[in-house]
This record gives C-alpha cells, sequence and structure tokens, in this order.
C-alpha cells in the first residue's frame, strides 16, 4: 500500500533548512511503517531504534546531550555507522524518553545535515503538555517546538484505499478535473468502492486485510481489537485528566453524532454533565488524533478561525470505518441505495476525514436559527460552503438560502449523484470529496 504521506516526507527531505522531523498520529495509521518506507526508498540506509521497546537506548539521550556523541554511541548500539545525509534515523516512540524529544533541538542546531525522524503513538498527547505523569515534582516539561518540522499522519483516505484496492479505477479516478464528464459505469464503480470504503475505513492493518481476504467479517475482527486498543490507552493513562472521562466520551461518540442536532452536549454524557468536567477528555481524545473537533462559527468571514465559537462544537471520529462499527451498523444497506440509520453522520464522518489532510485549516460548520451548513471551508480568500447528502438528495432550503445571502463563488453539495453543474451549486460526487481543490 502507499501513503500520500510519502510525497510530503521527500519535501521535507529535500528542504534546504530542514529540521528534525516529528510525525503525530493516532495509534495504528501507519507512522512506523510510513517512515521505515521512506528510509527504505530515499536514503542508503536507516537506523531504526524504538524508545519503548528498548530502554536501554534512553540512557544514551539521558547521559550525553552533544548530538555527535548520541549519533556514534547509536551507530554502536546496530554496529554500523550512521551517516551524515546517507542514513535515516527513526527515533519512534520518542515520547518514552524527554531526554530524546529534547535532543532534537541539539541536532537541528549543531548538526543539521543528519536527517532525523521522530514519532511516537501519544506524542500529540505529549507535546500538549496532557502527559505529565513522569514529571517531578517542580519540574517543567519542555518541548523543542520550534525546532522541528512537524506532520500529521491520518487514517487512509478514500484514494489511498482506491489505489490498493483497484488500482485500473484508481487511474481513471485520478485522470477527473474540473468539467470532467464521469460515465455512468465509472461512477456507479466509484460508489461500489465508496460503500466499501465506509465500512473499511482507512485504518492500515484493516486496509491490507480486506486487500488480502475481501472479509468484511475479518476486518470488523480487526476493528474490535481497535477499539480495545485504543481503550486501554485511556486505562493506563494517569495524568491530570481522569481516564474514566476520557472513555466515557469515547463511548458516547455514537449517540451524540445520533442526535438531531450533532452540536455536542455535556449533558448527554450522563446527567448533570458539565463542560469543566470532560473538557479536559476532549482535549486528550482530540491531540491523540483520536477525534475530530469542528466549532460553530458566528459568521461566515475570512478568517474563519476569528469566528469560532468555543462553547458550539461537534465531534466526529478520526475513521469512519471505526466509527461504523461502533454504531453497529449493517452493511447490506451501505452496499446498496437503501436508506438506513445513521447514514447522515457519517457521511459527514467520511467528509470530514478526507478534508482533514487536504485542508491547511480545520473545517468549521455554519448554524443559525434558519438552518445549518454542514462545512465551510476556507480556500485563498474564499469560504466555500458544503452540503453533504448521504444520498441523491437536493439540496435543502437552508444551503439554497445561504447561497442567495453570501453570493458565494462555490456552492458545493456532495452527495451520491454524479458530477455536475447546476446553477449556483456544484454537485461532486462523495468519492471526490478529497479532491474539492482540485475541481475548483
Amino acid at each position: 500500500m502507499e501513503r500520500n504521506l510519502l510525497s510530503e516526507l521527500t519535501k521535507w527531505k529535500e528542504r534546504k533548512n530542514r529540521k528534525p522531523l516529528l510525525l503525530k498520529g493516532a495509534r495504528q495509521t501507519g507512522k512506523t511503517w510510513s517512515l521505515k518506507e521512506f528510509g527504505r526508498k530515499e536514503y542508503k540506509d536507516v537506523a531504526y531504534f524504538n524508545l519503548d521497546r528498548e530502554p536501554w537506548i534512553r540512557e544514551i539521550f539521558e547521559k550525553n546531550k552533544n548530538p555527535i556523541d548520541i549519533i556514534r554511541k547509536l551507530g554502536y548500539v546496530i554496529r554500523k555507522e550512521i551517516k551524515e545525509g546517507e542514513t535515516l534515523l527513526i527515533l519512534d516512540e520518542i515520547q518514552a524518553s524527554r531526554a530524546a524529544l529534547n535532543s532534537l533541538k541539539y541536532f537541528k542546531e549543531e548538526v543539521p545535515g543528519y536527517h532525523v525522524a521522530a514519532a511516537g503513538s501519544l506524542l500529540g498527547i505529549y507535546l500538549s503538555g496532557l502527559y505529565t505523569e513522569d514529571l517531578k515534582k517542580g519540574e517543567e516539561l519542555t518541548v523543542p517546538v520550534g525546532s522541528v518540522d512537524m506532520l500529521n499522519l491520518h487514517p487512509m483516505t478514500f484514494s489511498e484505499f482506491l489505489k490498493a484496492d483497484d488500482e485500473i479505477l484508481y487511474s481513471y479516478f485520478k485522470s477527473i478535473s474540473k468539467g470532467t464528464q464521469i460515465e455512468t459505469i465509472f461512477h456507479e464503480r466509484l460508489l461500489e468502492e465508496y460503500g466499501k470504503y465506509l465500512i473499511v475505513g482507512g485504518m492500515p492493518e484493516c486496509v491490507s486485510s480486506w486487500i488480502e481476504n475481501h472479509d468484511f467479517d475479518e476486518v470488523s475482527r480487526i476493528q474490535d481489537d481497535l477499539v480495545e486498543i485504543y481503550e486501554l490507552d485511556f486505562a493506563k493513562y494517569h495524568g491530570r485528566i481522569s481516564s474514566d472521562k476520557i472513555l466515557l466520551v469515547f463511548r458516547r461518540m455514537v449517540s451524540q453524532l445520533a442526535k438531531p442536532n450533532e452540536k455536542f452536549i455535556y449533558g448527554a454524557l450522563k446527567k448533570g454533565a458539565r463542560a469543566k468536567e470532560y473538557e479536559g477528555a476532549i482535549e486528550w481524545l482530540s491531540s491523540a488524533g483520536l477525534v475530530n473537533r469542528i466549532y460553530n462559527v458566528s459568521k461566515p468571514e475570512i478568517p474563519l478561525t476569528a469566528y469560532e465559537n468555543l462553547d458550539a462544537f461537534k465531534l466526529y471520529l478520526f475513521d469512519t470505518g471505526l466509527l461504523k462499527h461502533m454504531a453497529g451498523l449493517d452493511n447490506s444497506p451501505i452496499l446498496t441505495k437503501s436508506d438506513y440509520q445513521f447514514k447522515g453522520p457519517l457521511t459527514e464522518n467520511y467528509v470530514l476525514q478526507q478534508l482533514k489532510p487536504v485542508q491547511k485549516v480545520n473545517p468549521v460548520y455554519y448554524s443559525t436559527k434558519n438552518g445549518e451548513i454542514d462545512f465551510l471551508v476556507q480556500y485563498g480568500n474564499e469560504i466555500i460552503p458544503l452540503e453533504v447528502k448521504g444520498g441523491e438528495d437536493k439540496s435543502a432550503p437552508s444551503f439554497k438560502r445561504y447561497i442567495r445571502e453570501h453570493t458565494p463563488v462555490h456552492a458545493i453539495r456532495l452527495s451520491k449523484r454524479n458530477y455536475m453543474e447546476n446553477g449556483d451549486i456544484t454537485n461532486i460526487p462523495l468519492y471526490l470529496a478529497e479532491r474539492i481543490n482540485d475541481l475548483l
């Protein structure tokens, strides 16, 4: 399987002012595989260290501040020289050693010619300051944010899934450009792949199993295991945020999205729940890369972030396949044109999952007493309203009203309809959600 991240890693390698890299992302999204594959393709050699599984490696960082000494001693461990510009040095699970994390600033300042990439399953939590259990009393956590380049790895997008599942159809998918007339046969085939993606999702292990076995039941078993892994992570966390609260928010994701109004309601977690009790749990899940939070905006103006209402937001799961699995949905209606409960939230979750890797600014939503716009995205100096439909439905009155009142240059409806321009509205098939920027 190929990941779009590899092209971003290549850009990082070629950057003149390259810094050590920190790769963030939820557990099991493929960070280790991606770095090793990148090293295999782009370097003469790879030196890989896992600071969680190999605790003796941490001592090298704890007792040495000189990056040249660190590199030399790491080379002694693997019995080969780590060469400047030729070896990719991978420090996996780097959050297990604060000394190793802190050493990245010395690599940047003193030996910028060495290529160092670090990753960690709970790195986002560590960087956000939520992981403090190993700090001594009065000790502060220092993170060399200004001394590193950062990238995020998300679950596989639809295009990555399609390339793995049907490379010929993927070639057609890539050929679609603005104004393309998509022939019915290819439109239907792409919708079939979209249905499979809703079930399998973008977790690499699930996709790999599907490609090898084409067995939805086996995929479901893997999804069970993944949910258990994440819940065990919550149980193992002993920081200032209650692991019970993190678990409760995670387990209420489906019920929160199933409400007629998908806005996150603290009282829906349990009777009497308040924001001050659970905001930390939401931040923990967001920092871990397990949920995507989008805010309502008071007005659809640039910059959107300036108008975010921090008290009104929605939470979506980071992977649509896992959300479908946690919701207990049957596969049959998803693979056909049948209607089914939870279709709207599942489709919105899918669209957000496709937009996250390609949008530099998080999407938001716009809700007033007259209706709601599912997503607003900022594209240059333009704000684009997105309406999400799980089937072939026509646009809602609130979407048409928004267009009349705000006259956007582009207004996009994402649905199972074919690609078409209909007056002020451009219909883009759901399977092209991640390519919206290409099609403008």
